[in-house]
């Protein structure tokens, strides 16, 4: 069973460099839907069984679009659970602003999470992410079968985060490989319907065929 986990494509404010959290949002860019094209040929000869999507627009549309170019027969379902992380009063700040105001919790949040306190910022702990996230993808690996493949639209810290503790990484150790690239895709598997996991492929980006800009990644 594999999981296919996309992060949204790149936006207005993901160009502008400002935090974009579950409160945020902003227009993917003109150039997003042509990434998210490509990432359907990449993914054109896997069997998707279903797609499901953040529920905030910036990771939906990827996921209708991505469905759309898959021939539009994939059914698309939203749920809450794959949200990014509330940012608090960071929502809509420029990252150079926020680092300047919060450099500890910027650090910790991209480096150690072990040691990032959302309540500085009145925002969601990397712990109350981890929970809402894995209940829901191992849910559904223990009621699929055992040959599903499942493509999992979210965001870059989140799916982050969701990632590297399904793969059993410690909370201080989640950020040590980096974050994820705009219309990246990580594949995961399990084997014994989500008691473990098995990392395939981190952070793929080969289809887009193009050098990647520092604020494609967080």
């Amino acid at each position: 069973m594999k999981f296919y986990f996309v992060r949204h494509g790149k936006t207005e404010w993901n160009l502008e460099g400002r935090y974009q959290g579950a409160q945020g949002d902003s227009a993917l860019l003109p150039e997003s839907y042509t990434d998210i094209h490509l990432l359907a040929n990449f993914l054109s000869k896997v069997k998707i069984d279903h797609i499901y999507s953040s529920p905030i627009r910036r990771a939906y549309l990827t996921a209708r679009t991505l469905a759309d170019d898959l021939g539009g027969q994939i059914p698309v379902t939203t749920n809450p659970a794959l949200k990014e992380f509330d940012l608090g009063l960071l929502e809509g700040q420029k990252f150079v602003d926020v680092e300047a105001q919060y450099p500890e919790l910027i650090w910790a949040f991209r480096h150690d999470p072990s040691q990032y306190n959302a309540q500085v910022i009145q925002g969601e702990s990397f712990l109350e992410v981890i929970a809402r996230t894995n209940h829901f993808i191992q849910q559904l690996a223990q009621k699929a079968t055992p040959t599903a493949n499942y493509v999992i639209v979210s965001h870059g810290a989140a799916l982050t985060a969701m990632i590297k503790s399904l793969l059993s990484v410690s909370l201080q150790d989640l950020r040590k490989d980096g974050g994820l690239s705009n219309t990246s895709l990580t594949t995961v598997e399990t084997n014994d319907h989500g008691q473990t996991f098995q990392l395939l492929d981190w952070n793929n980006t080969s289809y887009l065929k193009r050098d990647l800009d520092q604020n494609d990644t967080i």
